[in-house]
Parts: structure tokens; sequence; C-alpha cells
């Protein structure tokens, strides 16, 4: 194993050291180096101007935050050989590698039904076979197919090393303080039972923070309801923009970069040839395909390109029950469409959600002075964690902006 000295500058953490020549190779790959032209917070810089940092440096803080828990793990007599620290930063390193353009607001019509951890699995699979299955220890961690159980639960766990990075980065760059966590001591609670990730109960505090944390951020920040009218209106324009090319009005070309993607089978796997289209496409050819769009003689392209490039978004209304068909029609029939089924892509309802503990999956654990291990909920009883496991559900509706609500 090399060590290399090479450096990236982080904001964050200051230097983020490269450990290995394998790291380094694969950081300079370009399904790797994509990443820097996807948007970490999709299209959040519309509500918040600072928000515009990149997939790429969330990874590469993603894998100092685990070189950083190695190094605890280590000092308290965890047993990691030099190819386990190896693999668990690789996994680290490419868990994100799978997002599309502007991360989450287009896998629901690229990719239809795929998430976009499969995705980085089925990437990962293919830089293994380029760089002749080094990478099968980091493939074996990412899916949680290793012995030792607490490398895949810092690779995808309740407290991982993906949280602990896009908590304190997304804090830091839209200025919501809320979110800005205590990363370093929660790493320096950091110990293993049994292969289980666990975490000392003097670190109580800063884990309680965490998931306070998580549930602001989700509320305030990722479930923003400007941001999700903006995502909402992308989604609109693509589902727009495939429905004229399959009923071939006047815009095929099967060079255009969404044109692999229409045939897309959910059930079915993604075929390599399709996968290396989409690791073509980032934030820069959505952007350039509604400045196309903005003057096209399609009434709903042109409308919802213009509204999503100058940020003339449509009003969004978020309330605790759902809205009703009814209601829906009724705002409807203030568009007077000429067509029936426009109306649908400029009033439309749906859901969100926000759980902030997922209680039957694996378990934040924590660990006393006598060598217990027990749930988090039995240390910080004041906290009502049947609440905190209970998806809280809101209901959206988004029609124009010269249209009053209901």
């Amino acid at each position: 194993m090399i060590r290399k000295n090479k450096l990236f500058n982080d904001p964050i953490y200051g230097f983020i050291s490269i450990e290995t020549e394998l790291i380094l190779q694969l950081i300079n790959h370009p399904y790797f180096q994509r990443l820097r032209r996807i948007s970490q917070m999709g299209l959040s810089s519309l509500v918040y101007p600072g928000a515009n940092h990149t997939r790429f440096e969330h990874a590469l803080g993603s894998m100092h935050v685990m070189q950083k828990a190695i190094d605890v793990l280590i000092l308290k007599g965890i047993k990691i050989n030099l190819k386990e620290r190896e693999a668990m930063q690789i996994a680290a390193l490419l868990h994100d590698i799978g997002h599309g353009p502007f991360s989450h607001a287009t896998e629901k019509t690229l990719l239809k039904g795929i998430h976009h951890e499969t995705i980085s699995l089925k990437i990962i699979r293919l830089l293994n076979k380029s760089f002749d299955g080094k990478l099968d220890l980091a493939e074996q961690i990412f899916i949680g197919n290793h012995p030792r159980k607490f490398m895949h639960e810092l690779i995808s766990g309740q407290i991982d090393v993906d949280r602990l990075d896009y908590l304190k980065r997304d804090s830091f760059y839209t200025g919501v303080t809320e979110g800005n966590i205590n990363t370093d001591r929660i790493v320096a609670t950091m110990n293993v039972r049994d292969e289980n990730l666990v975490f000392e109960l003097k670190g109580i505090y800063s884990l309680e923070k965490f998931l306070l944390a998580r549930r602001l951020m989700y509320w305030q920040v990722y479930l923003h309801k400007t941001s999700l009218a903006a995502e909402m209106i992308l989604l609109k324009i693509i589902q727009r923009f495939q429905s004229l090319i399959k009923q071939q009005k006047g815009i095929i070309n099967k060079n255009n970069m969404l044109f692999p993607f229409l045939k897309m089978n959910p059930s079915e796997t993604i075929e390599d040839k399709v996968l290396v289209d989409y690791l073509s496409m980032d934030d820069s050819d959505i952007i350039q395909l509604l400045k196309s769009l903005e003057n096209h003689n399609d009434s709903v392209l042109s409308q919802l390109s213009s509204q999503l490039l100058n940020r003339n978004l449509p009003k969004i209304r978020i309330r605790e029950n759902a809205y009703t068909d009814e209601e829906l029609d009724k705002m409807k029939c203030k568009l007077k469409c000429d067509e029936n089924d426009i109306s649908d892509y400029f009033v439309f309802n749906g859901s969100i959600s926000n759980q902030t503990y997922i209680s039957d999956e694996s378990q934040i654990l924590i660990l006393d002075k006598k060598n217990h291990v027990y749930p988090i909920a039995d240390a910080i009883t004041y906290l009502d964690f049947k609440q905190f496991s209970t998806p809280i559900i809101k209901f959206y509706l988004c029609y124009p902006k010269q249209y009053s609500s209901l």
C-alpha cells in the first residue's frame, strides 16, 4: 500500500488526505469526477443561495470521516488491517456515485423506480471490472456482505459517515445552524462490540443533537416547500418532454440525452449501455435542456422551463390532511386549458414525510462504563422515541401563483 502525499483543502475539515494510490485513481476516474457537476442539494440554492456545493465534496468529506472513525477504532483496540482500511474508505467515497443531475430531483424520471444506491452498486461493479477486482472488498462492505457488520453500519446505518458529513456540510453552506452537529465528538465516541457499531455513553448529548438536527434539517431545508415546488416543476418538464417524444410530436431526436431512458422498465436490470448514458449526464445538461425549451412551441414546456430558469415558481400549500380530488379539480378548472391533460402539469398534489429514527432497522447502540450495550431509547428516556420513529406525513398542493388558494 503506497501512501500518497495528496491533499484536498476542505472548508469543513481542513486538509483531507488521500491515503493510497487506488483511492487517488478512483477520484481521478471520469465517473467520480462527474460528481463535481452534480449539486449536493438539488435545487435548494433557489432558497439558500450558498447551497451550491457538490456531491464531489460530500464524497470526499464522507471518506475523511471514515478515516477518522477508523483511527478512533484502531486506537481502542479494534483490529482493522490495511486492506480493510482502504476498502472502507472506498465504500464511503463511492456511496453516492449513483446520483443523477441535481441529485434526487431527477431520479424519479430518468431511472424510474430505481434507487440511487442500486445505481451506485452497479457503478461500483463497473469500476471493479476496470480495476481488475480491486474493489471486491469495498463492494462487500457496501452491500453488507462482510462478516464485520460495523463496517457496513459506518456506510449505511442510523449514524453513518454519509449523514455525519452531509448534515454538517449542508448546514454550513445553507447557513442553517440548526443542522450543525459535532461530528468530531460523535466519531470520538465510536466503538465496536460483537462486530456492531456502538457509541460510548459520554457522547449521548452529541447523539441527541444529531437526531434533533436531522429532524430540523429535513423540515427546514431538505423538504422546504419552495425547493419542493422547484423539484416538482423539473420533474413535470421531463415528464412532458418524454410524453411528447413518445407521441412523436415533432421533437424526436435519438441523440437527445433523455432518449435512452424512455423505454426503461423499472423491473428490469439496468443495461450497461443505459448506465453509461446516465453517467454522461450532469446538472449542466438539464440547465441546457431548460434553456432550449424556454422558447419551445409547446406551451407547457416553455412556461415550466421559464418558471424554473427565472425562479418564478408556483404557489405551494402544505397541510396535515390530504387534498381531495374535488379540491384538486376545483383548482384545475381555473386553468381553462385547451388540452385535457395539460392541467396536470400546472396543478398537482402529493405528500412528503420525515422520519428521524428508524427503530426497526439497525438501532443506535449505547455502550456504558460497565460494558453494557443497549438502545439509545433506554439512555435518553426523556425523548419520545416512539414519536421519533413514526413518519410525519404532510400533504402539498401546487398551483399557479395567479390563482387564489382553496
